[in-house]
């Protein structure tokens, strides 16, 4: 592969060919090779920006989703990322999330839980530790806001209604949804996951505060208790 992008047939240069035929002919690689701008001594951007996408298979994650996983400090690794280059691309996989869930807000409804499954599923489907967030409402049904309540290990999270309806009481909620994420990336609800919907139900009923629903998020799939029979078999 020649050196130089400028070497390459114009047809060939990821700038040209986004600007003559739009940016959604370019490839993965050459996606990266605009961002990147720059190769590295002996490696065009278009080079340096497959031996990204190599080192991303290499390294068991799937393609520019990858740049969501992978560390600063592993793609330093690779023979000219340094830290500037690097730092491009984390936020690059940033602003994606960010774009997803922006375009997610306006289908956001608080008794619809695809939308609010698809509001969080970039924020909470590539994350390797489970967290735990609830999303707050007014009587009218108006979304208030979230909070992430805790951050996790691969196997669990622990939180407490106490913890929930503070957040909830600062928010002068009255009503909440439960949300958190599977890294295995199955949705199924475990027994935990049962037991503390129960007990956050129950300590809400008290206070005047109703959970909603209680949605797991795993991989481009969810599970909502509402939608289920787990519902009635908490909170019955």
């Amino acid at each position: 592969m020649n050196h130089i992008i400028k070497n390459l047939p114009e047809e060939q240069r990821p700038y040209e060919k986004c600007f003559k035929q739009g940016e959604n002919t370019l490839s993965d690689s050459e996606l990266l090779a605009v961002i990147l701008r720059s190769g590295t001594q002996g490696k065009n951007s278009l080079a340096l920006a497959q031996e990204i996408l190599h080192f991303m298979e290499d390294s068991a994650y799937c393609g520019l989703a990858g740049l969501i996983h992978v560390s600063l400090q592993d793609l330093m690794r690779i023979h000219g990322i340094g830290q500037v280059k690097a730092v491009q691309l984390k936020c690059i996989g940033e602003l994606s999330r960010r774009i997803a869930r922006t375009a997610a807000r306006p289908q956001l409804v608080m008794n619809d839980p695809s939308s609010i499954a698809a509001y969080y599923m970039e924020q909470l489907r590539h994350e390797e530790q489970e967290l735990v967030l609830c999303m707050m409402s007014d009587v009218k049904g108006h979304f208030l806001g979230d909070k992430v309540l805790t951050r996790g290990t691969v196997t669990g999270s622990l939180v407490t209604p106490r913890e929930i309806y503070l957040e909830a009481l600062r928010y002068h909620a009255v009503s909440l949804i439960l949300i958190h994420n599977h890294p295995s990336g199955d949705p199924t609800p475990s027994q935990e996951d049962m037991e503390i919907t129960a007990r956050i139900y129950q300590a809400g009923e008290l206070l005047g505060i109703h959970l909603l629903d209680h949605i797991v998020i795993g991989d481009q799939r969810y599970c909502s208790f509402r939608e289920t029979g787990l519902w009635d078999e908490c909170t019955g």
